[in-house]
């Protein structure tokens, strides 16, 4: 077909004009370097993840967590991340959850660091030390102060990320079938406590029983064990703790501001789309903060409750116990890192931000908490 002066006047104009838009277009956008990121989104493919757990089917709060954070995911992916949550012993043994992500057969896992300390001992570090930071601070620590590339580095010879995935806030004591009135009484006791608060423990003439949580009431009840730490007033209700030990202690030295973990395959994490990867990184930050928030909405009402309707006797540890416990933690601690040289790495991590932030929190929450409420 024939094209008049006109029209080819017209399309010249106009093929001028969207070559200047172009160029326009093109000086706008930021430099990219040699490794272009993939910011590409299908709208079509679909991702099928598995999520195991160190906790009972829907445990409270931290079950209960892990379910938001799956429907969470997947709304804002609008659909195309689905992840399955696996109690423990549904699909992998608790303590074999660590195992399972870093071989590929499940992609996430939430648990505790301090589970993995025989293979990994500088991994208790970023779960609790005895006498350590509470649960502000940690997250401080881990999040703004250095402890999360340590944790990444730890990690990463088994192809794993972690990330922090909650807190359960100041813990209590444990549960006493008998007072604690002097580190005599602590001698020969047998008591459930993990971690390195179960070595102060033994340090201090105790004997440490490793015991699931569904055996807790049943061997408490029995007295293959006199005593046991858990978590706190709202799952040790749940528990029913209170039927077979009347005394319960506080503070939970052990574990002062506890962090959870949740780890990520981190080759099959790497390989989703940029934008999914940040929904997961969002999601999990979200529980984080809504598990901290949980425990302390929930503790005091049921601590009162135990108080009030089941004659719990609320007892705190006399202070030269702490006192010796907090020096056999220095001893506990002193070992761990002498042996295995990226333990002293983290420690030193920790005890550097914890000297800064006392010092902050002495002028801060110590007055307040002290003075003011």
């Amino acid at each position: 077909m024939a094209v008049s002066k006109s029209r080819r006047h017209f399309l010249k104009k106009g093929a001028l004009a969207a070559a200047a838009v172009g160029s326009l277009a093109a000086a706008c956008q930021p430099a990219v370097g040699p490794q272009k990121a993939n910011f590409a989104i299908s709208s079509t493919k679909k991702y099928r993840w598995l999520l195991v757990t160190t906790w009972p089917p829907k445990f409270p709060v931290l079950g209960e967590g892990l379910e938001l954070m799956a429907k969470w995911i997947e709304t804002a992916s609008a659909g195309r991340m689905k992840i399955k949550v696996m109690g423990a012993g549904e699909l992998i043994p608790p303590l074999e959850c660590f195992d399972a992500v870093s071989q590929g057969a499940a992609q996430m896992a939430s648990g505790v660091s301090y589970y993995w300390s025989g293979k990994l001992p500088a991994a208790q570090f970023f779960a609790a030390i005895p006498f350590g930071m509470n649960a502000q601070q940690m997250n401080a620590w881990i999040v703004n102060g250095g402890g999360l590339k340590l944790w990444e580095e730890l990690y990463a010879p088994y192809d794993l990320l972690p990330m922090p995935g909650g807190n359960t806030g100041v813990q209590m004591g444990g549960w006493f079938r008998k007072e604690i009135n002097s580190m005599a009484d602590l001698r020969g006791l047998k008591m459930r406590m993990p971690g390195l608060g179960g070595k102060v423990l033994a340090k201090a003439g105790g004997t440490v029983v490793l015991v699931p949580g569904n055996e807790l009431y049943t061997n408490l009840e029995r007295g293959v064990i006199d005593a046991t730490e858990w978590i706190g007033p709202y799952h040790d209700y749940k528990m029913g703790f209170y039927n077979v030990a009347k005394y319960y202690y506080y503070p939970g030295w052990h574990e002062p501001g506890p962090m959870l973990e949740m780890i990520v395959n981190k080759s099959k994490f790497e390989a989703l789309p940029l934008d999914l990867q940040e929904i997961i990184r969002t999601a999990v930050y979200r529980l984080s903060y809504w598990t901290l928030g949980e425990f302390e909405a929930k503790n005091n009402f049921y601590l009162r409750k135990m108080i009030r309707e089941e004659g719990v006797q609320l007892r705190q540890y006399p202070s030269d116990v702490l006192k010796k416990l907090k020096i056999y933690a220095d001893e506990v601690v002193a070992e761990v890192t002498a042996q295995d040289p990226m333990s002293k790495k983290v420690y030193d991590s920790f005890l550097a931000f914890r000297k800064d932030i006392k010092s902050w929190a002495e002028v801060t929450e110590t007055v307040f908490y002290r003075d003011l409420l």
